[in-house]
């Protein structure tokens, strides 16, 4: 198993909701931070050790828009608190325990819920419960729940063309495209996300979104601007490939579907009904367009609760919050799903069968077992047969690493462990 290399390692691990030592030392200290090398920047923020303070603090860097949890009472998660730590599992590096995957893997955040109960839930690295934390790509899952609320409520048709919603894309490469496409990561839009190429195609639309510093080369003002120059490699409707400017895309539909700022939807369609205990924000640009791909943060609980309406169909008490026929559609997938996958990018690691639909990764939909994922390590995990909602929010110093299966492997464990219990 990949360990972390220097400066780049874990919190130190914490039981309990109290838990919290500082894996940072000397970012960001001072009053100002003038330090040598403490000092995190819009150049620096995504790199370690820097990301492991940046994470917790995206709105001292980017601006962002406020998601309100409004005033109403939050969803009360009771506690049945077990000690998991010593679960083990085996992985790519050999055996090891729920305790050993905290300590490797950069881990701030790991939230265990159990039938509606909290069995475990720590903190490190400094986050604490009302810290909100970057999502990355799970606030794509975020944004495919709010089109399945308007989808249910009439207000947005996910087989219309996008075109005929967004009246601007017409003449774009979108042209053709539909809602669903872009919710499946099969539009035929040309994306390169090579998070280690510094020319990819998403090093330009981080400073769009004022995720990382002008290099001086003209970019265009603005997301919407952007999207017109982008170009088609291949069909709508064709493989899956993995492109997260179509979520950004797909949040400019939703918009003009509902007649709304994104981030007023996610409030009032999900965060609020979903009892969220505190506000979220996501990113944003110059002229306030979301990055609805991976500018959402939020924190360790509201993530769990997330993950939970989601393991409830969709319903939260006697409120249907996301309509349970939308996901069920995620976890049945298109009838062609599976095949998109593996004929499409095919993410090592994937059973047969698995595939992505409405911005979830369905590992077994016979289980059902899926969850929404982000690079550097965020995760919210849904085990349907044992009842169980698994949060792990983390800083890994790469953007990809083979810490996902062991991650994996160690959902699959607590899962197995606490239907075993019953």
């Amino acid at each position: 198993m990949q360990q972390a290399g220097a400066g780049q390692g874990p919190g130190a691990a914490g039981t309990g909701a109290a838990s919290g030592a500082d894996a940072r030392p000397g970012l960001m200290a001072g009053a100002p931070p003038f330090g040598p090398g403490s000092r995190v920047t819009l150049a620096n923020w995504q790199d370690p050790p820097f990301n492991r303070w940046a994470f917790e603090h995206v709105r001292e860097l980017i601006p962002t828009a406020r998601i309100s949890r409004g005033d109403g009472p939050a969803w009360r998660l009771p506690r049945a608190e077990r000690d998991l730590g010593g679960i083990r599992f085996a992985s790519a590096g050999g055996q090891m325990t729920i305790a050993d995957l905290l300590a490797q893997t950069c881990t701030d955040g790991f939230l265990v819920m159990h039938r509606g109960r909290i069995v475990t839930e720590q903190y490190f690295n400094a986050m604490a419960p009302d810290t909100p934390h970057l999502l990355m790509s799970v606030s794509k899952s975020v944004t495919a729940a709010v089109a399945g609320v308007l989808a249910g409520r009439g207000q947005l048709d996910v087989s219309a063309e996008v075109a005929a919603i967004v009246p601007e894309l017409a003449g774009t490469s979108f042209a053709g495209a539909t809602v669903q496409h872009l919710l499946d990561m099969r539009a035929g839009t040309a994306f390169n996300e090579d998070y280690a190429d510094p020319e990819a195609d998403v090093r330009t639309y981080e400073r769009v979104y004022l995720w990382r510093p002008h290099d001086g080369q003209p970019v265009p003002e603005d997301a919407i601007a952007y999207f017109a120059t982008l170009r088609n490699d291949g069909p709508h409707g064709g493989p899956f490939r993995y492109r997260s400017i179509l979520t950004d895309v797909l949040a400019w539909v939703i918009e003009r579907a509902a007649g709304a700022r994104f981030h007023e939807l996610i409030s009032r369609h999900l965060w609020q009904p979903m009892g969220a205990e505190f506000d979220a924000e996501i990113t944003v640009d110059p002229h306030g367009n979301p990055m609805a791909d991976g500018g959402v943060c939020a924190t360790l609980r509201d993530a769990g609760r997330f993950g939970e309406l989601f393991l409830r169909r969709g319903r939260r008490a006697r409120r249907q919050v996301v309509p349970a026929a939308w996901i069920d559609d995620t976890i049945r997938g298109a009838p062609d799903g599976a095949g998109a996958f593996t004929g499409g990018d095919d993410p090592p690691g994937y059973p047969a069968g698995a595939h992505y639909r409405n911005c979830w990764w369905v590992r077994d939909p016979g289980l059902p077992f899926y969850h929404a994922s982000g690079i550097n390590g965020q995760h919210v995990f849904v085990h349907v047969p044992s009842q169980t909602v698994v949060v792990k929010l983390s800083t890994w110093p790469v953007a990809l690493s083979p810490w996902i299966q062991a991650t994996v492997q160690g959902v699959l464990a607590i899962a197995a462990e606490l239907r075993r219990r019953g």
